[in-house]
């Protein structure tokens, strides 16, 4: 019974070691948190000025929407 349980913690150890060791993917994903950590921070930083392109935009749109549609060939 001893035999097996140390058998058993050697294979744990042996496969604790070798996840620890194991750096396939890391930089991917270290990588995407990063941009996504960009993107929030330049996010919070433009908000105001994005707000306002965005709200311009689609009154513009909304105002030049009928213009559009009047002028579409038949």
């Amino acid at each position: 019974m001893n035999l097996l349980i140390n058998d058993l913690k050697m294979r744990g150890k042996v496969l604790f070691n070798r996840f620890l060791r194991d750096e396939e993917g890391d930089v991917n994903v270290l990588s995407i948190v990063v941009l996504i950590g960009v993107a929030v921070l330049l996010a919070l930083v433009f908000k105001d000025q994005a707000k306002t392109l965005i709200d311009d935009l689609f009154t513009k749109i909304g105002n030049h929407a009928g213009d559009a549609v009047d002028k579409a060939p038949a």
